[in-house]
């Protein structure tokens, strides 16, 4: 059968059409999962928030960087909808709605997208969503370029900050009253953040600390976001490395105070040291202990040593200036210590001869005079999630866990305890830092 010639336009049209979206489809899949970011580069980010955990997220495009390093993942691994809804080409704002006399949108994280707002309980979308912005928070406009919670008494009631462009919008969770407020001394924010009870201000990979209440800029800003916000190997020339070491957001891989008193501190490529006088200064690793070259994962003093965990090998040095490297190190952990890695935190508290083994919530003691050594007496530490740094010193055991410590007045205390006790600032109360 011969078709008519206009039936073969149409239908040849038609083809063209279709190999052609799925042309631009499957570049569109090839670029969706090929793009490499690196956040190390200074990307400025479209949205920031925090998990249920406190695991800060950081949104660029399609894209997501959870915590202060590693490497960048599609979205929608973790939160599909906003694929299937939207076609994700970014996130425009996000926070976490964290107010526990607002129990039905307690932790949870929103999500907002050009006219949508998505909601997320524990990385599962609620009911009813994704919904209009203006049906969920009436009076605040589509498009945001950020959003972020303020509980009391840090704005004068529960309330969620949104911006856009040189508008403030101040939302009263209880009343969904909205009052518009213009913050002159601060940058347009392109996300923006509450964390350890500050707030900050991103714009480009730049940052800004401000009050919510007026949006007063207090101190030198901005600062740079890889600084303090992420865990990089390289730094700026103008970056003051003292400073951003003292100061950081991102945790500690590492901490001991060897038999002097002295306190090594280790985070990514760097490490920082505060003497008996507390005098601070800080280095690279690989400047100090060269064969260990970055990424510590527990630190322990004993016998005016340094025991240095990387993975599965145990590096040991000889304090002094400089730090001796002993000869037939590095060895096995687990024909070292007796014990398998990952290994997150270790110590020895002064005049015994027990390391203090901690994996996960479990704690080991080691023998470090006997041989060999083998792991005993587990027990389990229920008061913290994770432990990331530890130490022990004349007054007990100083546990670190993110941005915190924690003060044990004994190694069975920490193992016993049911409660946590006072919670104390690592950058504030341990480096003095002042913002």
């Amino acid at each position: 059968m011969k078709l008519p010639s206009h039936i073969l336009l149409m239908c040849l049209a038609l083809a063209l059409t279709w190999a052609d979206h799925h042309e631009h489809h499957d570049h569109h899949e090839h670029q969706h999962h090929e793009a490499v970011l690196d956040r190390c580069k200074g990307l400025e980010m479209d949205a920031v928030t925090e998990n249920e955990e406190g695991i800060p997220y950081f949104f660029k495009g399609d894209h997501l960087f959870k915590g202060f390093h590693g490497k960048a993942e599609l979205s929608n691994g973790s939160f599909a909808e906003l694929d299937d809804h939207h076609h994700l080409g970014h996130v425009d704002a996000a926070f976490r709605m964290h107010y526990e006399d607002d129990p039905t949108h307690h932790d949870r994280i929103f999500f907002f997208l050009d006219t949508k707002v998505f909601c997320y309980y524990q990385h599962k979308i609620n009911e009813g969503y994704p919904k209009e912005i203006s049906e969920v928070f009436p009076g605040i406009p589509d498009h945001l370029d950020a959003a972020v919670e303020c509980p009391k008494p840090d704005c004068d009631e529960d309330s969620v900050i949104f911006f856009k462009q040189d508008d403030i919008y101040h939302y009263n969770v209880k009343t969904k009253a909205v009052d518009k407020k213009e913050f002159h001394s601060m940058p347009n924010c392109t996300s923006a953040f509450r964390f350890m009870e500050h707030y900050y201000c991103f714009h480009g990979h730049k940052f800004s600390k401000f009050d919510p209440k007026t949006g007063e800029v207090h101190g030198r800003y901005p600062k740079e976001a890889r600084d303090y916000f992420m865990r990089c190997s390289k730094f700026s020339d103008d970056s003051d490395h003292l400073e951003r070491e003292r100061c950081s957001r991102v945790h500690l891989d590492a901490i001991t105070s060897d038999d002097e008193g002295n306190i090594y501190a280790f985070r990514g490529h760097h490490f920082i040291s505060k003497d008996t006088n507390d005098t601070l200064k800080s280095d690279t690793i690989e400047s100090a202990f060269k064969e260990l070259h970055s990424d510590v994962d527990a630190v322990f003093s004993y016998q005016n040593h340094l025991y240095m965990i990387k993975d599965d090998h145990l590096f040991v040095y000889k304090v002094g200036e400089p730090h001796t490297h002993l000869e037939g190190y590095p060895k096995p952990v687990k024909e070292e210590l007796g014990i398998e890695g990952p290994i997150d935190a270790a110590f020895v508290c002064q005049d015994h001869h027990i390391a203090h083994i901690i994996k996960g919530q479990h704690i080991y003691d080691v023998d470090m005079s006997a041989n060999p050594r083998v792991p005993t007496n587990p027990r389990s530490i229920s008061v913290l999630n994770r432990v990331d740094a530890a130490m022990c010193g004349p007054h007990g055991v100083t546990a670190i866990s993110g941005n915190h410590f924690y003060h044990f007045g004994s190694v069975m205390l920490m193992a016993a305890s049911k409660i946590l006790p006072e919670q104390h600032r690592v950058s504030l109360e341990l480096f003095g830092c002042d913002h």
